[in-house]
């Protein structure tokens, strides 16, 4: 099934050049505003979900972002969706600035920009067979007008990814959560998009099936020549799925650099905690002498001066609660925000540990 782009081609005006990324993200933020009053409500204060990120995502890749829950991974990805305003920074896609645009030239975007929701249960209409879903792309961009068409192109999108044809009728209910999960990745197919984002997809699935999901995603990704986005906190799955992994921490990015690059030489003590907190199988075998991280994530509506990760950091000195560090080019394509890096023998131990 091919749809046509002369749409999207117009809104996005001067198609980028191979050698650019696909999305290039600038100093984006998202403050979500805190108010008192019922009648006249005032701002006392803002939750800085994303606080100046920046970032991009090259041609066919996958870039992977990880961190513990409340970062701003969910947000980024609606962000660069649009489907949330930006507080302040520019989402650049395929050559042409989007962070402003509206109406029919957005709409056009997202022709080219789909996701595929965490949860297969909550993000399909339990009112409307898995037919009408996977089709509603089609009506609301006005393709495939014809229903016998209508009709064999999701068809052709439900066998492509592992469902049965037949089952063209049938309610979400009907369905496991790997095969309702399966039904997000063919409502997202529909339009052929360039960019896919993967808010993650597999967390609210059985251990046993999110192999089976993770696996069709690589496939996609290779037969249509996708780019992916996949945001996840589980760091085996991300190892296995991304070429890039970015690091998020209290709406900042603290490290981002190539998949194997990360894993063998973590550079921020904020990822080597990640990585020496991943579950092993017998910890007992060497004696569990991991070192998890200490206190609470700080909260976003009042983050701490200068590093963020400083009220938690086992390596911090004073510099690190004054001076916020930037991110800086430390070889091998890593960047790291980060006074005191990790060394190659405290990164090779977190190695060993996280291996057990």
């Amino acid at each position: 099934m091919s749809v046509d782009r002369s749409d999207a081609s117009d809104a996005l005006e001067e198609p980028a050049a191979v050698a650019e990324p696909l999305v290039h993200v600038r100093g984006l933020v998202k403050h979500f505003p805190i108010t008192r009053g019922i009648i006249f409500r005032r701002k006392i204060g803002a939750v800085r979900a994303v606080d100046g990120i920046s970032f991009e995502v090259r041609h066919g890749e996958t870039l992977g972002i990880v961190g513990e829950t409340g970062c701003g991974k969910s947000t980024t990805a609606k962000l660069v969706m649009r489907l949330l305003e930006p507080t302040a920074g520019e989402i650049e896609f395929a050559g042409a600035d989007i962070t402003r645009i509206k109406g029919a030239k957005l709409k056009a975007v997202r022709r080219e920009v789909q996701m595929i929701f965490q949860d297969p249960y909550s993000s399909l209409n339990p009112r409307k067979t898995i037919g009408s879903i996977i089709g509603e792309p089609f009506a609301i961009h006005r393709l495939e007008t014809d229903r016998g068409e209508r009709r064999r192109a999701v068809q052709g999108l439900m066998e492509m990814v592992g469902l049965n044809p037949e089952h063209f009728n049938r309610y979400p209910h009907e369905f496991s959560g790997g095969q309702r999960q399966r039904i997000g990745v063919a409502r997202a197919l529909a339009l052929n998009p360039k960019l896919l984002i993967a808010d993650e997809p597999v967390s609210a699935l059985d251990v046993s099936i999110q192999a089976q999901v993770l696996n069709l995603l690589r496939e996609m990704q290779h037969r249509l020549g996708l780019t992916l986005v996949f945001i996840a906190h589980d760091l085996s799955v991300v190892r296995h799925m991304c070429d890039r992994v970015a690091v998020m921490y209290l709406g900042k990015i603290v490290e981002i650099g190539p998949n194997e690059a990360l894993y063998d030489f973590p550079r921020h003590p904020y990822t080597g905690a990640l990585l020496a907190a991943v579950p092993v199988a017998d910890p007992s075998r060497h004696g569990d002498q991991r070192t998890l991280l200490s206190g609470d994530v700080p909260s976003p509506a009042n983050p701490p001066s200068g590093c963020r990760f400083h009220t938690r950091c086992p390596k911090a000195e004073e510099r690190c609660s004054i001076e916020e560090p930037q991110l800086e080019n430390k070889g091998s394509d890593t960047q790291v925000a980060c006074h005191f890096p990790l060394t190659r023998e405290e990164a090779t131990e977190i190695g060993v540990r996280s291996a057990r």
